[in-house]
């Protein structure tokens, strides 16, 4: 799927275009949803950060301009919302519920089988455990670039220096790596985690 003419669709959306909005909600719904979910394991806080950022997105739709891709644009807004809601909380790491998680939402045969349910359920459970023992700006910078932006668009999102954004995403990896290496092997999520990222 190219994003090459996301910030095309935004402008035509500013026109009026509510089939380019269509386009790039379907485009990036999955990524941002999960991204917000994994920073607040809390599939409601989620829920409302994930509309919270839309809603921003729609509103300043007339105001924007195509000077960065616009997943930039929209994990920008997420991003924020997120510290605006943690600011709101008083707690960087809210965690008064479990995420219900989106990877329980999608269908698959060998997802179905009771044995491959629990044995899905506790390895996630790990990789969530492990990930809310980062601290918070290597989670985010790890979760924005899991997300699948460069490091150059994490470190404008995070309003960091590319080098700091890159030293974040290594201890992030190489923490993640340690706690979850006796499981990689077999759980998926984590095979992004123990291969290097190509930094």
């Amino acid at each position: 799927m190219s994003t090459d003419d996301d910030g095309e669709l935004m402008l035509r959306y500013a026109r009026g275009d509510m089939r380019a909005f269509e386009t790039l909600y379907r485009r990036h719904k999955s990524a941002l949803y999960r991204y917000l979910a994994r920073q607040t394991r809390n599939t409601e806080t989620a829920n409302d950060l994930f509309q919270e950022a839309w809603s921003k997105v729609i509103v300043s739709r007339e105001r924007y301009e195509p000077r960065a891709q616009f997943r930039t644009f929209l994990f920008r807004i997420a991003h924020n919302c997120f510290i605006d809601h943690c600011r709101r909380a008083s707690v960087r790491n809210e965690s008064n519920g479990a995420e219900d998680g989106w990877e329980s939402m999608l269908p698959g045969s060998e997802q179905d089988r009771p044995d491959t349910r629990a044995e899905q359920a506790q390895l996630t459970a790990r990789y969530r455990a492990a990930l809310a023992t980062l601290p918070a700006e290597q989670r985010d910078v790890f979760l924005l670039y899991e997300s699948g932006l460069s490091l150059e668009e994490v470190a404008a999102i995070s309003a960091v220096g590319p080098e700091t954004a890159k030293s974040r995403l290594r201890y992030a990896v190489a923490k993640l790596r340690a706690t979850l290496a006796p499981v990689a092997e077999t759980f998926s999520p984590a095979v992004g985690v123990i291969q290097e990222p190509g930094l």
